[in-house]
């Protein structure tokens, strides 16, 4: 018989699933700010050790969800004080049905204050590939969208990569360094079914114009179809 091996189980994923909870339960306001909980009260609750729940204490700390002290205990801080960037937060925010669309409000306009700066120096800076790459992936998408399929997972690949490739093609690594965030925009849309199967009127058309600016160098014009590409999201968000 051949030997098995032995795997044993880390704290990492308890970690996570206990914060998951926690940290869900002050985002939405199901723990109030104020309140005041202690290392055996996480520890009763989910069964966990003293060592993890100290885990748990640091992580919301460094995400500005809570505060610490040996004398209080830990104290949940108000939304002033959060981490607004943190992907956790975010991801937190998106899940909760009523925190939804405020959250891809701020994602989405954050993306308005950054993309078509992005695309305008893509224009300038973007390398032979990364232009060529931007064309395939704009008529992908157009060719998707007509066949009804833009709320599919396949469609959502492509639109990631062609926004991630624009980030990137800018030479800003501030602008590349939120990539993850700005697309989560595009995630969160597929994923809770806020994605039509047959984008609005001229999106798709933007998108092939857009890569065809950026191809020709054309900043001015790249700056503009962003700025309409997302203005489109914004109406959708707002409706």
């Amino acid at each position: 018989m051949k030997d098995q091996q032995c795997v044993y189980p880390t704290a990492v994923p308890i970690l996570d699933s206990v914060l998951d909870v926690i940290a869900g339960d002050i985002i939405t306001g199901r723990i109030k700010p104020g309140q005041v909980f202690t290392l055996n009260d996480i520890g009763q609750r989910f069964d966990i050790s003293r060592t993890v729940s100290r885990e748990v204490m640091r992580a919301l700390e460094q995400r500005g969800l809570a505060s610490a002290s040996r004398r209080v205990g830990i104290t949940v801080l108000d939304r002033s004080h959060w981490n607004a960037f943190d992907p956790l937060i975010i991801r937190l925010r998106l899940e909760d049905r009523e925190l939804r669309i405020p959250q891809l409000r701020s994602l989405n306009e954050l993306r308005i204050g950054i993309e078509p700066l992005a695309a305008r120096r893509s224009a300038e800076f973007a390398s032979e590939a990364q232009r060529e790459r931007l064309v395939e992936l704009a008529a992908e998408l157009a060719c998707l969208g007509n066949e009804r399929k833009a709320n599919t997972q396949e469609f959502l690949i492509a639109d990631c990569e062609f926004h991630s490739v624009l980030l990137e093609a800018s030479h800003n690594e501030m602008f590349s360094g939120l990539t993850p965030l700005l697309l989560m925009v595009l995630q969160a849309r597929t994923a809770h079914r806020l994605q039509p199967a047959t984008p609005a009127e001229g999106v798709m058309d933007h998108h092939v114009d857009l890569a065809q600016a950026i191809a020709r160098g054309d900043g001015a014009e790249a700056e503009r179809l962003t700025h309409a590409i997302l203005a489109e999201v914004n109406a959708f968000l707002e409706s």
